[in-house]
């Protein structure tokens, strides 16, 4: 089992930056793909970035890519996800995740693991 508490999130207005931290627990942190996930209202759950558990290896979704950066200290067991030039666009609940499976990929139901979500507004 992995448990996730996210933290960060708010209101900002476009154009601004936000970051949000998910501590894990539950399970040694360097043997976990984290990735997070974002779910607007009325639409379903997206992939907005991932950080492999080995490699050093990171994925964007292209609505992100060059704005929003992951990142994890294993030291410390959580991961980040710093958000520039935000757009109202990306307003929407996010979640982080975690998966211990072989590989990692940007469907949620390959993640097994998910926070308690945390909301972002980006005002216009």
């Amino acid at each position: 089992q992995v448990q996730l508490v996210e933290s960060g999130g708010g209101l900002v207005q476009a154009g601004g930056s936000l970051a949000l931290s998910c501590a894990a627990s539950g399970r040694t942190f360097s043997s976990i793909h984290m990735g997070w996930f974002r779910q607007a209202p009325g639409k379903e759950r997206e992939f907005v970035a991932g950080f492999r558990r080995t490699g050093g290896i990171t994925i964007y979704a292209d609505s992100v890519k060059g704005r929003f950066t992951i990142s994890r200290d294993n030291a410390k067991n959580t991961v980040y996800l710093q958000m520039n030039s935000l757009k109202p666009e990306d307003t929407a609940v996010y979640y982080c995740a975690a998966s211990t499976f072989l590989l990692m990929t940007i469907t949620p139901t390959q993640w097994q693991y998910w926070g308690q979500g945390t909301q972002v507004t980006v005002s216009s």
